[in-house]
């Protein structure tokens, strides 16, 4: 199994650390994250099926970095405040089911830390038991053998030792080394994982954080991942000249914002998010605006920005503010560099008609959809998806990328098709926080589930529950099926899968198994097209040939006469093929 020894450093000082302020915890949060950093590869591997689409690790990354990101600027040693604003940063950052479970986790562990200024072994074990709870609570059906399983067990065991005695050393000391030891016995909890030859990733991914926050406790410098292996960022370099005297101000000002209310000025629970996003509205429109408890997050195109900070300082004072002249953005930015963008960015939007961007009244239906490929992109818009969400396996969206596509639609009724089970959650966590639409998340956990269900979609009927149900009844009748090179020897579902055959999955099952990709495929598209169903729709990805495609399909209508068969040229990245059968 790919899982890393524990650190075997113990507290050097004797009498150890007695309370967990503000300042530490950040510095242990950023060694935490740190860690995780340089084991991300390791987490990803930790993949039940082998195939090259493991993102756990990314997506915890991602997730913990996002609140390292709120309190870089955050000078403070009030633990409640370090840890609520890195909750929240983590709560919008959040990717994928694991990444959504570690916010939780932390925000439930906030909520433990509420009105402490620094917090003794007995409060801190206090806190994180909230965290489990909240954790726990916000999965619909808790699976046992998972990260909840890890979180759980080590914060009951290290809570279990805390005596008069206990120090915040020895109870890091305590719950690292029943993390990583939960970690090792997942496999027995879970038979999915005894079988594929591996721990559980998510929760390898809470030991990787936590012991990093443990290593940075005990003294170490825990370093991130060489600067190489870090993105590159563009230049942020501004063409002054782009904008001039004569300049007509087009586009106005995107500006984000975070403020912190202030009781000062009046009482928090009085603040109206409702009277906020009216007011707004009048002045700009992609409005997102939302408050967790004493934070308000804002988002809106305007041209006048200092109305936005004269009214949100009646009520509070600000953690950051962002104000850039879109038109002087829209002006300096090339071609070649739009279409990198549009290349690189993780996330985007399908354009916004110039009639959405009017005064008119809200339609009763919107879509949003995540998905990605050329083809099968430019398939789900010609349905009528209003917005599309970059992203899929390797590459889940957050819930701001959520909130983000949300605030650009007027509509009363806002479907949501995650297309991906990693990324239900995240998609389900923004619905609870976006307020100006009613958000329905469909649970579509495949392109071809989607797909069929946007096809089927009746959007004159004035009824949004019977709408709904006609798309979980149209998805029922699907079965979606992906072809992937495999990338490890194992045995699963009677078969022996050798590194390099190619296998054909369908839901979490491996059906199909052969050196050449033509027969696996072909033994996938059989069982697919076993029973009642006739129709089958067949996405080509990036990594198949035109020519390999074509022999695909002439043996596919060879072997299924009877049957509708369609080609459609997805472009997606992973899986050579798509099945989609109905």
């Amino acid at each position: 199994m790919i899982f890393k020894k524990k650190s075997e450093k113990t507290p050097s000082d004797g009498k150890g650390i007695k309370y967990l302020g503000g300042l530490l915890l950040s510095r242990m949060a950023m060694g935490g994250a740190a860690h995780l950093r340089r084991n991300a590869d390791e987490v990803n591997k930790l993949n039940v099926f082998p195939v090259p689409d493991g993102d756990t690790g990314d997506n915890m990354r991602m997730t913990i970095e996002s609140g390292i990101a709120a309190i870089e600027k955050l000078d403070s040693d009030d633990l409640a405040e370090v840890m609520r604003t890195l909750s929240h940063g983590m709560l919008l950052g959040a990717r994928g089911n694991s990444g959504v479970i570690l916010s939780q986790f932390f925000a439930g562990t906030a909520k433990g830390f509420e009105g402490v200024d620094q917090a003794d072994p007995a409060a801190l074990g206090h806190a994180l038991n909230m965290g489990v709870k909240q954790a726990y609570t916000s999965v619909m059906t808790p699976t046992e053998g998972t990260i909840l399983t890890v979180a759980r067990e080590a914060v009951d065991y290290a809570t279990s030792r805390i005596t008069p005695t206990s120090t915040i050393r020895s109870f890091f000391a305590d719950l690292v080394g029943e993390m990583h030891a939960s970690v090792d016995r997942t496999p027995e909890v879970l038979s999915v994982l005894k079988e594929a030859g591996v721990v559980d990733s998510g929760g390898a991914g809470l030991f990787y954080i936590m012991d990093g926050f443990n290593r940075v406790l005990n003294g170490e410098e825990v370093s991130p991942a060489a600067p190489a292996e870090r993105p590159a960022l563009r230049s942020a370099e501004v063409d002054l000249d782009a904008f001039g005297p004569d300049s007509v101000m087009e586009y106005g000002y995107c500006t984000e914002l975070l403020c912190r209310l202030q009781t000062a000025k009046g009482a928090i629970e009085d603040f109206d998010p409702e009277e906020l996003k009216q007011f707004l509205s009048s002045v700009g429109d992609s409005v997102v605006a939302f408050r967790t408890e004493s934070v308000v997050k804002i988002h809106v195109h305007t041209l006048t920005p200092q109305r936005v900070l004269d009214y949100m300082q009646r009520y509070g004072e600000f953690l950051t503010v962002k104000i850039e002249n879109m038109s002087l953005q829209h002006s300096s930015r090339t071609e070649e560099e739009e279409e990198e963008a549009e290349q690189t960015s993780p996330t985007f939007f399908a354009p916004v008609s110039a009639a959405e961007e009017g005064e008119g009244e809200k339609k009763r239906y919107g879509i949003v959809a995540v998905c990605s490929g050329a083809g099968i992109e430019a398939l789900y818009t010609d349905l009528g998806t209003d917005r599309i969400i970059r992203g899929g396996q390797t590459q889940n969206p957050s819930t701001n990328d959520f909130l983000q596509a949300f605030s650009t639609l007027k509509c009363e009724h806002i479907f949501v098709f995650p297309n991906n089970g990693n990324i239900f959650m995240a998609a389900s966590q923004a619905a609870e926080l976006y307020a100006d639409a009613a958000v329905h998340v469909i649970p579509s956990k495949n392109v071809g589930a989607g797909y069929v269900a946007i096809s089927s979609a009746d959007l004159s009927d004035p009824d949004v529950a019977s709408v709904e149900k006609s798309m979980c009844d149209a998805m029922e009748r699907v079965a979606c099926g992906y072809v992937s090179p495999a990338i490890r020897d194992t045995e699963m579902n009677g078969l022996t899968i050798h590194d390099g055959d190619t296998i054909g999955i369908v839901g979490k099952q491996i059906l199909t198994c052969d050196p050449d990709r033509r027969v696996a495929a072909l033994a996938l598209a059989d069982q697919l097209l076993s029973g009642d169903r006739f129709m089958l729709t067949v996405f080509r990805g990036a990594d198949a040939t035109e020519e390999e495609a074509k022999e695909l399909i002439d043996a596919l209508t060879a072997a299924h006469g009877d049957a509708e068969i369609y080609f459609v040229e997805g472009g997606q990245e992973i899986y050579p093929y798509i099945f989609v059968a109905e």
